[in-house]
């Protein structure tokens, strides 16, 4: 699978709007075909504040739907495919409450997002439950990576655990490429 960006349609009025952020055969039909089973919420009182690079490992491998319900955020996933060629590359996106846009991360890529304004929640739908036994990450600044954070004028507020994460190079995992490289136009 492919990492996909979606912005589903809004229907406005002088109320406000209405959207679905999930539909199964409208996503199916745009190449996502997950049975998700647990939705996450974060909610991040500074800007600055970075989560991930976070993945899990089999047999709990991971895909993601992510939507920023308050604010904005720069979201992040990194090809970590062993046999993609491209592997180690990213894709960053900006996803905002006032846009409504997603972000579809299948599993095989580590996932992170930086939060662009105070008060930001993000939300994301799973495919496989939370399980600690295969948390894993990647720490944010591997220099490897060279992911263009838009850190200027931010600063970094990361988890404890956040900042204890291995580089690329000395991470536990192991993903099959599936075929589809990473691509670097996102919309459909």
């Amino acid at each position: 699978m492919s990492v996909i960006a979606i912005t589903p349609k809004r229907f406005e009025d002088a109320r406000g709007w209405f959207t679905e952020s999930w539909n199964r055969s409208k996503f199916r039909e745009a190449g996502i075909d997950c049975d998700f089973c647990q939705d996450n919420h974060s909610y991040s009182v500074k800007a600055g504040t970075l989560r991930g690079l976070h993945f899990q490992k089999h047999p709990n491998a991971q895909a993601k739907l992510v939507r920023c319900l308050q604010g904005r955020i720069f979201d992040v996933a990194v090809d970590i495919r062993a046999s993609s060629p491209t592997f180690g590359e990213w894709i960053g996106i900006e996803l905002s409450a006032n846009i409504g846009n997603q972000l579809f991360i299948p599993s095989g890529y580590a996932h992170g997002f930086l939060t662009l304004e105070d008060h930001s929640e993000v939300a994301y739908k799973t495919d496989k439950h939370y399980s600690p036994e295969d948390d894993a990450g990647i720490i944010w600044n591997d220099d490897s990576l060279k992911i263009n954070w838009p850190v200027e004028g931010l600063s970094i507020h990361l988890s404890e655990k956040d900042s204890c994460l291995p580089h690329l190079s000395n991470a536990n995992f192991h993903f099959e490429y599936d075929g589809k490289p990473l691509q670097k136009n996102l919309e459909k």
